[in-house]
């Protein structure tokens, strides 16, 4: 993934209404509508944020009939998890180091 493409992902997320919706859609794929009732927001908000959420790649949308659900994207949560571990690797060497070095000092 690209930087382009995380920022996307950190601006979809730093938003506290995706957020809920992510949390929400944890439970499983759901409708807007259902997103919308459950947690009192009005439809076309909730499509505005489902939108940015989609290009983030962090939900997908699955046509059934006349319906659209709305699913977890498990891919773009990952990427951003790829993205995530190179800082925390980098950490836990840092303070391996430190750790090395304070045992020296003893």
């Amino acid at each position: 993934m690209s930087d382009k493409n995380y920022i996307k992902v950190f601006q979809a997320i730093a938003d506290e209404k995706r957020l809920e919706i992510l949390k929400h859609l944890q439970g499983g794929a759901k409708t807007v509508g259902e997103i919308a009732e459950a947690l009192s927001y009005l439809q076309p908000q909730t499509s505005k944020h489902l939108k940015i959420l989609h290009e983030a790649g962090l939900v997908r949308v699955e046509a059934v009939a006349n319906k659209r659900f709305y699913h977890l994207e498990q891919s773009g949560f990952m990427a951003l998890n790829d993205w995530l571990s190179t800082y925390i690797q980098q950490w836990d060497e840092q303070l391996d180091r430190l750790d090395a070095y304070l045992k020296e000092e003893e």
